[in-house]
């Protein structure tokens, strides 16, 4: 697990790097006009685009992007705590939805957008306090001209599954 928490650390510091460069905020539409989901995605992973705030909030980051595919990192903490002392479901969730989501991003060609219509999240185990990071890995199964599915899970650097979730996102035309 060491060695994998290690590789995953490593990465984050690239990512951070390159989030530097572009600074947080939303992207203007003169940035993506034309560009398919997965040149943004990948566009958002370089540097080239603004990254989220909400990343930020949440302390989460975008570490991989390709075809139908989205891996998200996240660092749980007592900013995600809920009364109890335990991370909010709320954390989990986001986490997972924004790697659905962009997973979904990857497959909308240039003037296609999507939407969630549908969440789903199984929280399986608590992430505790020993654990440093999680990542979540959206991966699409469908994308069709009005509809997208995809799934995710929530796992830790030793394989742990903390939590799993699927997405229907309606798909349509931009104006």
């Amino acid at each position: 697990m060491d060695d994998k928490l290690q590789e995953w650390l490593a990465r984050e510091r690239e990512v951070m790097a390159m989030e530097e460069k572009a600074g947080c905020g939303v992207s203007r539409a003169d940035q993506v006009a034309g560009k398919s989901g997965l040149q943004m995605m990948q566009g958002l992973l370089q540097g080239e685009l603004p990254y989220p705030p909400i990343m930020r909030t949440l302390d989460y980051h975008l570490v991989e992007v390709g075809d139908g595919l989205a891996i998200f990192q996240g660092t749980p903490g007592p900013a995600h705590f809920n009364p109890m002392g335990g991370i909010h479901g709320g954390w989990y969730s986001t986490l997972l939805d924004s790697a659905l989501g962009c997973a979904v991003h990857t497959k909308m060609p240039a003037g296609r957008a999507y939407t969630t219509a549908e969440l789903s999240v199984n929280i399986v185990k608590a992430i505790g306090p020993k654990v440093q990071r999680v990542r979540a890995e959206g991966k699409v199964i469908h994308c069709g001209r009005q509809l997208a599915t995809a799934e995710a899970r929530l796992y830790g650097p030793d394989g742990t599954l903390y939590a799993h979730a699927t997405t229907t996102c309606l798909v349509f035309e931009l104006k």
